[in-house]
């Protein structure tokens, strides 16, 4: 049976120049048919797979009262800890509890005229009783970032660009989030909605999953499983991408099923984007592959914007009500777009 979802080794970038460009053609092939491929060869080691896994079960192991002691609903850089329901897809609650970490730096003192993205960003909290878990988290970060940039880099060649092309709208200070989180079991009669079916917003995304499936991804009109390989990390790319090709290359809609009751599955995604500062340039594409460019998807609820920080602070605020409440009242009753 042919897998729709492909493997890609990214190793075989370094392998000679017949191997790179074959490579090359394959991920374009793969991030514009599907959307979706498996990543293996980039360097990651098991052991290291295997402690953020096992530190992000020691996190969600904590009494609640530690958890709920760094809820998402106290970081106005929606960051920290939200409960089992409390994340929206389209405005319906999503069945996963979740640590959500960004870059640690420090908050940007707010002033007149500042634009309203500048809010978001700032440090993460970290449960007390787990000291450990900072460090396992920062490390995972530095690892996937590194990875994301050779892939990122290989976009750009793959888009027949020089591999520098993206170099000035993430470097010096990228904006990349991570979370942890953990699908409990659930009885059918309940719902199956783990995630609800959505697009990555950055340029690319990283997923570790742990042995038990849920992830789909949209292909043909269908729902296409997207089953755990061990030791490869999943990726699919965001709507900066599809906005940079003009459509060339299209970010898919996926969505994760609750696993039956009884089972809890771990997975630790890796969003990689640009500077919050950052406009998305539109990329001159070669003849041969800008004919086949159908500009970026419109969805007239959530419209694409190419100032990345107003496309990450739109969906932060929809998908976290409580802390866009407490937080952000004074953008909800205008268009923050032009605020």
């Amino acid at each position: 049976m042919t897998r729709i979802v492909p493997v890609l080794e990214l190793n075989r970038l370094n392998q000679g120049l017949s191997e790179r460009r074959a490579f090359l053609a394959d991920l374009r092939s793969a991030a514009r048919d599907v959307g979706f491929f498996y990543l293996a060869g980039h360097g990651i080691g098991r052991s290291e797979i295997d402690d953020v896994l096992s530190a992000a079960r020691s996190f969600f192991a904590l009494p609640e009262a530690d958890k709920l002691a760094i809820e998402m609903v106290n970081s106005s850089h929606f960051r920290g800890y939200t409960r089992t329901g409390g994340e929206l897809t389209k405005g319906k609650a999503d069945w996963r509890e979740q640590l959500d970490i960004g870059v640690e730096r420090e908050a940007i003192a707010q002033k007149p005229g500042l634009p309203v993205w500048t809010r978001l960003q700032g440090p993460n909290q970290w449960p007390a009783s787990l000291p450990q878990l900072r460090p396992a988290l920062i490390g995972w970060q530095e690892k996937a970032t590194a990875v994301a940039i050779r892939l990122l880099k290989a976009f750009a060649l793959a888009l027949e660009q020089r591999a520098d092309a993206f170099d000035p709208i993430y470097a010096d200070q990228p904006n990349h989030r991570m979370k942890i989180v953990r699908y409990p079991g659930r009885d059918a009669a309940e719902g199956d909605q783990g995630v609800g079916a959505h697009k990555d917003g950055g340029f690319l995304t990283l997923l570790l999953q742990d042995e038990h499936k849920g992830l789909q991804v949209e292909y043909e009109g269908h729902w296409v499983d997207v089953d755990p390989i061990p030791g490869t990390l999943v990726v699919n790319i965001g709507e900066l991408l599809e906005l940079a090709s003009n459509g060339y290359l299209r970010a898919t809609v996926h969505r994760v099923v609750t696993p039956p009751a009884g089972v809890e599955r771990i997975s630790v995604p890796f969003f990689f984007s640009a500077r919050l500062d950052a406009t998305i340039p539109l990329l001159t594409l070669p003849e041969e592959l800008a004919v086949q460019s159908r500009g970026p998807a419109s969805d007239p609820d959530n419209p694409l914007f190419r100032d990345v920080g107003t496309n990450v602070l739109k969906s932060r605020l929809r998908s976290h009500p409580d802390v866009a409440s407490r937080h952000y009242s004074d953008l909800l009753t205008k268009d923050f777009a032009a605020a």
